[in-house]
C-alpha cells in the first residue's frame, strides 16, 4: 500500500477480545515497511499495512484479517 498522507482508521486491540477501529489518524507509506500514522493525542508510529483502513469500517468492532504471526507495531 503506497500512499501520501491519507485519512486513516486505525485497529487497536483490547483485553480479552475486545477490538475496535478508531478514526481521526493521517496515514503515509513508510520507507522503512509498514504505515506510519499520526494524531495529535497519539504518539506518533510505524504499524503493520493490516491495521489500517482508509475507509471507514461498517462495523467498528470487527477486526481486520490478520496475518498469522502478525505483529502489531514495528520498531
Amino acid at each position: 500500500m503506497v500512499m501520501n498522507k491519507e485519512k486513516a482508521w486505525v485497529w487497536f486491540k483490547g483485553n480479552l477480545g475486545d477490538g475496535y477501529w478508531m478514526g481521526g489518524f493521517i496515514a503515509t507509506s513508510s520507507p522503512e515497511g509498514g504505515i506510519f500514522i499520526e494524531k495529535q493525542d497519539f504518539v506518533n508510529c510505524r504499524v503493520p499495512e493490516w491495521r489500517v483502513s482508509l475507509s471507514e469500517p461498517i462495523d467498528k468492532k470487527a477486526g481486520p484479517e490478520i496475518p498469522e504471526g502478525a505483529i502489531w507495531k514495528h520498531t
